[in-house]
């Protein structure tokens, strides 16, 4: 009735539905209970925190967001209102897990890391792996280095090729800017022929950190790289198609450094992004110990 008053009298669209003028009148004059005004302030801000995931948080991110905003409220109502709007997180795809390759002659590391995923601080223990991601020019590879603390990438490098130098030049982006432990840092991977060559054992020996590798055929003992690339392929490259090299390696790029690192919350530490999370470690060091 009120969306059609601008073309039938208001007394004649009553008598036609057997309504009273004055229940109709009753109804355009009741005021929004409390609890829809603040379904309608929850709607507006769920909207945009799934913007700003680039549409690809789910209800417990969104839940964590408002939250972290001071909003009081459960993820069961978040999860009803994301209905109505019709908001779901991106779901993720069933890839195939293919396992490396190691038939080669060089020696093999000892599986030091032993799927222990967990550290309290900072360059403990990183974990890196590769990918190909398809263009229209041809296949792009790229190389990542993690730290499991934060599940930060602290070293990255793609290339047209999946030589050693690959994964070489994400090693040397993550120690120019990273200061292994002092005690040692374990430097987890699987039996690749990249990660086994002389040359790229010799650049963690000099850095004095301690090499580990999966075992044979056990995509597992590196499943939090794994599970990396399966976010990367499911929130970005999947949607997308990418013409050039150049165009893939300049969305990447950006979405690791900014949206991955920056923004992006991760449920493993306690849905902070991974940038955040090392700086509430780093800023508790700084303040006074109680006494």
């Amino acid at each position: 009735m009120d969306a059609e008053k601008v073309n039938y009298p208001i007394t004649l669209m009553c008598k036609v539905l057997h309504l009273s003028r004055s229940a109709y009148y009753a109804w355009v004059h009741r005021k929004t209970s409390p609890r829809q005004q603040e379904n309608e302030i929850l709607s507006e801000q769920i909207q945009q925190i799934h913007q700003d995931s680039r549409h690809t948080y789910g209800s417990p991110r969104i839940h964590a967001a408002l939250i972290a905003k001071g909003f009081r409220v459960g993820r069961q109502r978040v999860r009803r209102l994301m209905a109505k709007l019709g908001i779901s997180a991106r779901r993720k795809r069933q890839f195939k897990v293919t396992t490396t390759d190691s038939d080669h002659a060089y020696s093999v590391a000892e599986n030091v890391l032993n799927r222990d995923f967990t550290t309290t601080e900072p360059d403990r223990a990183w974990v890196a792996d590769l990918t190909y991601i398809a263009t229209a020019e041809g296949w792009l590879y790229l190389a990542v280095i993690i730290d499991l603390f934060s599940r930060r990438v602290v070293g990255w490098s793609m290339a047209e090729h999946m030589r050693t130098a690959l994964v070489s030049t994400a090693l040397e982006a993550a120690l120019g800017h990273r200061i292994p432990a002092s005690n040692g840092l374990v430097f987890h991977s699987d039996r690749g022929s990249q990660y086994a060559s002389t040359d790229y054992r010799a650049e963690l020996e000099r850095s004095d950190i301690t090499c580990s590798m999966s075992r044979r055929a056990n995509c597992w003992d590196n499943a939090v790289a794994e599970s990396f690339f399966g976010t990367l392929k499911t929130e970005l490259i999947h949607p997308m198609i990418f013409d050039t090299r150049a165009k893939a390696k300049t969305v990447i790029a950006e979405w690791i450094e900014v949206f991955y690192n920056r923004q992006r919350i991760h449920s493993t530490i306690g849905y902070f992004t991974p940038v955040q999370f090392e700086e509430l470690y780093w800023g508790k060091l700084e303040q006074p110990i109680p006494l």
